[in-house]
């Protein structure tokens, strides 16, 4: 059995819906408590055993490439921290030419792959814990391609692509098909695509043929499609908390739920949110629980 050791990480995109935090910052270094989030998704491809890692990037982006330099600035444990994980990791960059869509984007890492399969992280979703050691183990089972999904509430589907299927094994599905971003009524089931995949060299040959669609984008959820109808697709349930920073509302509240966390910030946010609902109950906006 091939070991997978190598990650894609797509982080081209132009992250509008936290203008005018984006402007001069990619949205992947959006901190999420002390660190930025998609040293989140390094960290966990790294713990999976991933050694070498392509981040594609665009117009923007140069922080990532500096963020992942080894630094000797100041004597600080988290630093230090970082230091150690890139030493783990061999990282490499490419830049998307044009915004064009994920599909697009995964398209430059087909020499980056060498004909074996390869792990996908999107740079603004993570999950606790990782849902990428159960995606690794179905694809040693089945040899296709394997993906991450999760249930959501209906409300959200909207905002997700997602999968239909039939049980294949315990918290197993074989996909017979996707759906990107339905709409009301359209979803086939509640389980939404998480953004963590495992995929097969095949992928490529699914992409090049992907004609664009909305705004002109190549989505990776048709070339997934392909693998899907010819009974190649295999998505995983995870039971991991999923960190979605792709919004002001979910970076908020990832930002709170990891700080209550950290041991060092966890009391003053804890004293804080209790200081807010003792006044927020004292003036009639929250009730007293």
């Amino acid at each position: 059995m091939t070991r997978i050791t190598r990650a894609v990480i797509p982080a081209a995109g132009l992250g509008t819906r936290f203008l005018p935090m984006t402007r001069s910052m990619p949205k992947e270094m959006l901190p999420v408590g002390r660190k930025p989030v998609i040293q989140y998704v390094i960290e966990e491809a790294v713990e999976a055993g991933i050694t070498e890692c392509l981040i594609i990037t665009g117009r923007g982006k140069r922080a990532l490439e500096d963020y992942f330099d080894r630094s000797d600035i100041g004597d600080n444990d988290e630093n230090a921290r970082l230091d150690k994980l890139i030493d783990r990791l061999d990282i490499y960059f490419v830049r998307q030419k044009a915004p064009r869509g994920l599909g697009d984007a995964l398209r430059y890492a087909e020499p980056f792959a060498s004909g074996e399969p390869f792990v996908v992280l999107l740079g603004d979703t993570f999950t606790r814990p990782s849902c990428l050691p159960t995606l690794i183990s179905a694809h040693a089972r089945h040899r296709v391609s394997t993906i991450a999904v999760q249930p959501v509430p209906e409300v959200l589907l909207s905002r997700y692509g997602v999968v239909a299927g039939a049980p294949c094994g315990p918290d197993e599905l074989r996909v017979s098909d996707l759906v990107e971003k339905p709409g009301p009524g359209e979803a086939p089931s509640n389980l939404a695509v998480l953004g963590a995949y495992v995929l097969t060299p095949a992928i490529f040959t699914a992409l090049a043929r992907a004609r664009p669609g909305r705004n002109g984008e190549i989505q990776l959820t048709d070339a997934l499609r392909v693998a899907a109808k010819e009974g190649r697709l295999v998505a995983c349930i995870s039971a991991g908390r999923r960190y979605d920073i792709g919004d002001p509302v979910s970076w908020l509240l990832a930002n709170i739920e990891l700080g209550l966390a950290d041991s060092e910030t966890g009391g003053a946010v804890r004293e804080l949110l209790e200081e807010l609902r003792t006044e927020r109950s004292r003036d009639g906006s929250l009730p007293v629980q």
